[in-house]
């Protein structure tokens, strides 16, 4: 299951977003307000999905592995591909 989960994520991140939203607790207590998840939703739906991913999973340590994790986020959201995904 969290397989597909992944794959899911990596198709279609603003769906597994507001999964995650309505379904779970996974975005409770990693932002102080609403206006960075929102933001991330429309403009970086990737980095949004990591850097919650290293609050729940890391609890929030960032080393090397997570920030390698991220720069690979910014580039699947600043990709040229992402035209062609949609």
């Amino acid at each position: 299951m969290p397989c597909l989960a992944a794959i899911v994520a990596l198709i279609a991140p603003r769906l597994t977003i507001i999964g995650l939203w309505f379904l779970t607790g996974w975005f409770r207590g990693v932002f102080d307000g609403i206006l960075w998840p929102i933001l991330g939703f429309f403009f970086a739906p990737f980095t949004l999905l990591w850097y919650s991913a290293v609050a729940n999973w890391w609890d929030g340590a960032w080393g090397p592995w997570q920030i390698a994790g991220l720069v690979v986020a910014i580039l699947f959201d600043l990709s040229p591909a992402k035209s062609k995904r949609g």
